[in-house]
């Protein structure tokens, strides 16, 4: 069984869909939670984020572009929530039973994406 490492900030934002996942699939994963803490409440100038930082400029984040979340598997890492989602269906067996189903689950998700979208730009 390979080895699991989700890393995020300890918020739910982009990594929270993935944690639900390996939730559900029952499988052993360590969630790595960053520190996440406002200098001002609500004003993202002060946030404050030092293993972030440390992990940015060490070059650990190199593989996911100097972001997170990002999967690690047995040693290898995968950056992008969304990719990192759809590997997680794929090998959880979340995605279907053949590709028509795998198309319909990849539709919803992404109608789920436009949603977001469009209330992100309503607020």
């Amino acid at each position: 069984m390979p080895t699991y490492k989700l890393c995020y900030f300890g918020i739910r934002g982009l990594a929270e869909m993935s944690r639900w996942m390996f939730k559900v699939a029952k499988v052993d994963f360590e969630d790595c939670r960053l520190s996440f803490a406002f200098g001002k409440p609500g004003d993202f100038s002060t946030v404050i984020r030092p293993e972030f930082d440390a992990a940015k400029a060490s070059g650990e984040l190199a593989t996911s572009l100097g972001k997170v979340p990002y999967l690690e598997v047995d040693g290898t890492k995968i950056g992008q929530s969304k990719a990192t989602e759809r590997f997680i269906t794929r090998e959880f067996g979340f995605l279907g039973s053949n590709s028509v189903e795998a198309a319909q689950i990849d539709q919803l998700c992404e109608t789920i994406i436009d949603f977001k979208a469009a209330y992100n730009k309503a607020k």
